[in-house]
């Protein structure tokens, strides 16, 4: 059976991230995506100029109508918003035993907010236990665990702190660090493992967080292990950044279709 991947996220009607990154990330990697839409937003390269939220029943109908017929075999959790909209998502997967990817999403590329203040404590208390694996970059990372991170080291220490609030595992990204090349720690209970690839320098890298956890969890879906999992999604987006196709007068999409072009 093809990979089954659920994606709970926010879309971008300029395309470059959200759920339409998620949609083709999953695809392009062999899986197949259902969607439970969270939030519509307004929003083109230059940034986000409005946001609508998804009522919490309609997010709730949508996740339990995925998995009553069509199924799972990952879920990728991005953009949520508010608290009540991380309620409805909590209520909806109560009792669900598929591995989650989580990516904590509270700022866009532009800089607008993506996640109320209030809401972070609720993505903590009722969200974070139940992922198999969490996908912070540095400013996420700060914001969750309270460190400041300005080296590998803290990013080891906040990975750390954040796996006490009960995630299986932890991936903190670097590509908010300075220097030529990107560096992301896989931390879990028993290990520690490095990533390193060369940066691309480019302004079209948006949705690039969406990308990598969809990859992610288009290789759970698949069966594989984690590492793996976490390896092949950074491959996928390393070559999805090399091929953007240039599009929009700001922070534009990567190239999720490389592969066919």
């Amino acid at each position: 059976m093809i990979p089954r991947v659920l994606i709970i996220a926010g879309s971008d009607s300029g395309g470059g991230a959200g759920i339409q990154a998620d949609i083709k990330t999953v695809t392009m990697l062999g899986g197949y995506a259902a969607t439970a839409v969270t939030a519509v937003t307004v929003q083109n390269t230059l940034g986000v100029a409005g946001i609508h939220s998804i009522p919490p029943g309609i997010v709730e109908g949508q996740i339990k109508a995925v998995l009553d017929d069509i199924g799972a075999d990952a879920i990728k959790i991005g953009m949520l918003g508010d608290a009540v909209t991380i309620e409805a998502v909590a209520r909806a997967l109560a009792g669900v035993s598929l591995p989650i990817v989580l990516d904590p999403v509270m700022v866009a590329k532009g800089g607008a907010r993506l996640l109320q203040d209030d809401a972070v404590a609720a993505l903590v208390r009722l969200l974070l236990p139940r992922a198999t694996l969490l996908t912070p970059n540095v400013p996420e990372l700060e914001v969750l665990s309270g460190i400041n991170v300005t080296d590998e080291a803290d990013m080891l220490l906040a990975a750390q702190e954040l796996l006490a609030a009960g995630p299986g595992a932890v991936l903190a990204k670097g590509g908010h660090m300075e220097g030529e090349r990107v560096v992301d720690w896989l931390v879990t209970h028993n290990s520690q493992l490095r990533f390193e690839a060369p940066r691309v320098s480019t302004r079209h890298n948006h949705g690039t967080g969406c990308t990598l956890s969809s990859a992610i969890a288009a290789g759970l879906a698949a069966g594989l292990p984690l590492a793996v999992a976490v390896e092949r999604a950074r491959a996928y987006l390393l070559s999805a950044l090399t091929a953007a196709p240039g599009l929009g007068q700001g922070h534009g999409p990567i190239g999720h279709n490389f592969a066919l072009l």
